[in-house]
């Protein structure tokens, strides 16, 4: 019998856990539930990604009146992010219940939050900022039937600068009202507002055998910081990647990389906190659909995203804190799924992971940058297991009539298939494999960093990226030819934009562009004389950021 099964909830609790499948409880659910369905306040440690919404959603829900129209169920939150995912969460559990649910935070407007409280609502999930309003300006929370009240993340309450609004808004808790307070540490100032606002409480502590998610894999790869884009398309093609969430430092950084990535025929958005919210919803709605293979996001997201099956958590960035780089790998590896993290470092940077293996307790592995020889071995792979699934289907393709057509004809059958899987191959859209410059395990700052062999002109021509050298009109390179187009460095283009561009789009070989030089708003490329005409008749209708190109011959 599951934990579940002992708790004598509401029938309407059991059939919604029976329709979730929940059969073994999480570690925090397992010491919680018992506490919270007692009527005792909570102090709960337990990082996120630990099933903590379910501790507090179902004792929560035990205890609501459904036919009394006033906010019996309060929970603060520091993100919108994180409040709607509360409050789905609270949803499926509440499915066949009348309780009403309602988030309330920034960025939305008022009006439907405002209405939804003047019919009546049972739980409210909010934010600090948008709380206050509705208490102070609006006048339109009452606060005063709350029967349960939870504080979840009070660690990044206080990170985010809350907490003074988090204290005024306990100060309008009914005495009386159960409290349980969540926070994935327990710093001097979380301890002091639990000792002032809750009463004696039971301390449940949840670390287990680490502080990450058991089931993540974690490891590293050593690049240079001008390395760290190729680096990622390397692994995105190379790693079993369904969707994935990379994490940017900064908003212009999530912007630029999302841009980049789009670029290279890879369906990406960004996420940060310059999106209007309606934005950042569709956004991540369509990240949840699978819409959206890859969502680059500040770490604004980095806590709140209930997302399943993410499989990749990159951080293109590094967090400063251990803290930050939990949070952001707790996005995969959850409910029980297994899941991966990289992190792209550079070698000064290796006192940071080092920081973070003490604090999760856990090794992180330095790995070798596939290269560019395991990557077309995947490709091939891959391409095999197609054609070998499609000839095990049960109905033969319609061509065969056109094959049987061309073998009456005198074609050798085997080179009317060899002619076809070269179409075919000529019309995926494989990304360019650009160079990565290895870096030493050891190294710091990579001084003392070896970059790859010369190989096809490719090294060579990326050091040449971006500087002006030569006559504008003439090549870098013996049978090279100069082309230009009217966008540069103020259109943000950038060398691996356009090697990507025209590779991709031109179906040339990596290797026949050669030295590229952008300047503030022309940009100027080398391409092999052989694929000139080739490459202007393909690109003539070339865009960047929805720009067109109008890409033209030198001389």
């Amino acid at each position: 019998m599951s934990l579940f099964e002992t708790l004598n909830l509401k029938p309407e609790l059991n059939q919604a856990i029976l329709e979730l499948e929940y059969e073994t409880p999480t570690e925090i659910q397992e010491q919680a539930i018992p506490v919270l369905m007692s009527g005792k306040d909570m102090l709960g440690q337990a990082q996120t990604g630990t099933g903590k919404t379910a501790a507090f959603a179902l004792p929560m829900l035990q205890m609501i009146d459904p036919k009394l129209k006033a906010v019996q169920g309060f929970i603060l939150t520091p993100t919108r992010e994180l409040a709607l995912q509360v409050s789905k969460a609270i949803e499926t559990f509440a499915k066949f219940t009348s309780v009403k649910i309602l988030p309330v935070y920034g960025g939305a407007p008022y009006g439907r939050q405002l209405h939804q409280l003047s019919e009546g609502v049972q739980i409210v999930v909010g934010t600090p900022g948008r709380v206050m309003d509705l208490i102070q300006k609006k006048n339109a929370l009452d606060l005063t039937k709350v029967r349960f009240w939870v504080l979840d993340e009070a660690d990044e309450m206080l990170k985010m600068g809350f907490i003074e609004e988090v204290e005024a808004i306990l100060a309008y808790a009914p005495y009386d009202c159960q409290k349980a307070l969540f926070s994935a540490t327990l710093p001097k100032e979380i301890r002091k507002l639990a000792n002032s606002y809750l009463n004696n409480p039971e301390e449940i502590t949840i670390a287990g055998k680490t502080l990450t998610v058991e089931n993540t894999e974690q490891r590293v790869y050593l690049v240079h910081e001008k390395d760290k884009f190729a680096a990622l398309l390397r692994l995105l093609e190379y790693e079993p990647v369904t969707n994935a969430l990379i994490f940017t430092r900064t908003k212009v950084g999530a912007a630029e990389l999302s841009d980049k990535l789009m670029a290279a025929h890879y369906s990406a958005e960004a996420l940060h906190g310059d999106l209007a919210q309606s934005a950042r919803e569709i956004a991540l709605d369509r990240f949840r659909r699978g819409l959206t293979r890859v969502l680059v996001a500040t770490d604004v997201a980095a806590r709140g995203l209930d997302i399943q099956g993410v499989s990749h958590v990159f951080n293109y960035d590094i967090p400063f804190e251990a803290e930050e780089y939990i949070h952001r790998i707790g996005r995969t590896g959850r409910a029980g799924a297994k899941g991966v993290a990289i992190s792209l470092i550079t070698g000064n940077e290796m006192f940071r992971i080092r920081r973070f293996e003490k604090v999760t307790q856990q090794a992180m592995l330095v790995e070798k940058m596939p290269s560019e020889k395991d990557i077309l071995t995947k490709r091939q792979i891959e391409f095999e297991n197609l054609i070998v699934e499609r000839l095990n289907s049960e109905k033969p393709p319609r061509e065969i009539e056109l094959v049987n057509k061309l073998v009456e004809e005198g074609h050798d059958p085997l080179l009317v298939a060899a002619t076809a899987l070269k179409l075919v191959k000529e019309s995926k859209k494989y990304v360019h494999i650009m160079p990565v410059g290895i870096v030493e395990v050891g190294q710091r700052g990579g001084r003392n960093a070896r970059g790859v062999k010369p190989h096809s002109g490719e090294s060579r021509r990326f050091e040449h990226a971006g500087r002006s050298k030569g006559s504008r009109n003439s090549s870098h390179e013996p049978g090279m030819v100069r082309l230009s187009f009217g966008l540069g460095k103020a259109e943000q283009i950038r060398p691996t934009m356009v090697v990507g561009a025209i590779a991709n789009e031109a179906k040339i070989p990596g290797k026949a562009v050669g030295a590229i030089t952008i300047q503030q708003h022309e940009t100027f490329v080398d391409v092999s004389e052989q694929y000139v005409d080739q490459v202007i008749n393909k690109l003539k209708r070339l865009e960047f950021f929805g720009k067109p190109a109008r890409l033209k011959r030198q001389g």
